[in-house]
């Protein structure tokens, strides 16, 4: 096992409702076998790296690269004190991804085609629009989503300073209603901005420029609060993206807080968990939607049938292109992962490139 850390800063200064930031920090897991290198990583805090080096690299060392849940399980064990969710969720996610991808890469498959493919095409949302934008910007990033990718849904971020700019929320939603015209779907996403009438509120306005997605109106902490937004509004309430383990996927749809599950590969615990967090959308009779990370995701999206999209999220996007080889092509709408056959993920780090934005 061998981890490191990078940081790369943003283009501008960015922010949603309830958090500002000018960088963006990843864990980089390398897991090697048999002359064979799996690659995994997440975007997070690098104490994350810490706790792969103290706490999982041992665990998973000598183990069968061919058993990777069983990896997963010992990983979660070694975590009973250490605060599985959290950054240790992260640590695990990094490590069981670079196995999976080990795995594959050792069999010569595609990982798509290790898990199973249910179908090729993933069809991918535009993410970005942060508050901290001017309209010139944000009607630059939509149109270059929109019109030049033909990406036929975006999103953009809401609920500024804590819900504290409601008419500024309202129109950068009509202005980029205007921007994508009236074909393409439009997403929101308050990260937890609003209270709960107030959401109920905003929604009004957000459905006369035909939202059909509100993303965590509330608190994802607050379970009661997101049905109640759920039963008030016609757009689709959504959450999950800070879920690290199972059980908070199942608290979630027990009570019926969401009509699409969201979950993040690099928080949930891999894709070991992301695919049983799927299964588990689909016993509620729901779909779930990969969260951030869309290079990550895209395998494992297209190895389950209730898969909805990906979120082709800026940074994200812009970081893996930088760092990696082997990234997808959103172009249409969709990625095809695995389409050129080559093993794992197909990704590799560009270790030049990455030289430069090196923590440690």
């Amino acid at each position: 096992m061998e981890v490191s850390t990078y940081t790369v800063p943003t283009e501008t200064p960015e922010a949603d409702g309830t958090l500002a930031w000018d960088a963006t920090t990843l864990v980089v897991v390398h897991a090697r076998a048999a002359g064979q290198a799996g690659l995994g990583w997440t975007y997070g805090s690098a104490a994350a790296a810490t706790v792969v080096r103290d706490h999982l690299a041992a665990v998973v060392t000598g183990r069968s690269a061919f058993d990777v849940p069983g990896a997963n399980a010992a990983m979660d064990r070694a975590l009973r004190n250490a605060a599985r969710p959290g950054i240790a969720g992260h640590a695990v996610s990094a490590v069981d991804i670079a196995l999976w991808d080990l795995k594959a890469r050792l069999l010569g498959l595609p990982l798509v085609s290790l898990l199973g493919a249910v179908t090729p095409q993933v069809p991918v949302y535009g993410s970005g629009g942060f508050t901290t934008y001017d309209d010139a910007q944000q009607d630059r990033q939509l149109r270059h989503w929109t019109q030049e990718l033909g990406i036929p849904r975006v999103k953009i971020k809401i609920a500024e300073s804590w819900g504290g700019a409601e008419m500024r929320d309202l129109a950068r939603v009509a202005r980029a209603r205007r921007a994508i015209g009236d074909d393409a779907d439009l997403y929101v996403d308050a990260n937890g901005g609003y209270t709960r009438k107030q959401a109920v509120r905003m929604a009004r306005g957000f459905a006369e420029e035909g939202v059909t997605w509100f993303e965590e109106p509330v608190s994802s902490d607050d379970l009661a609060g997101l049905a109640e937004v759920r039963a008030a509004v016609t757009a689709d309430v959504t959450a999950g993206e800070y879920g690290y383990t199972l059980p908070y996927f199942h608290h979630m749809l027990a009570a019926g807080a969401v009509d699409c599950l969201q979950a993040d590969i690099t928080r949930c615990g891999g894709c070991t968990v992301w695919l049983r967090a799927a299964a588990l959308a689909e016993a509620h009779g729901l779909q779930i939607s990969g969260h951030c990370a869309p290079n990550l995701h895209a395998h494992v999206a297209a190895a389950v049938p209730n898969i909805r999209h990906l979120e082709w999220f800026h940074d994200h996007v812009r970081i893996e292109n930088l760092l990696f080889t082997g990234t997808l092509d959103p172009a249409g709408g969709h990625v095809t992962p695995g389409a050129g056959k080559a093993p794992g993920h197909g990704m590799a780090l560009r270790a030049d490139a990455a030289e430069e934005y090196r923590r440690r």
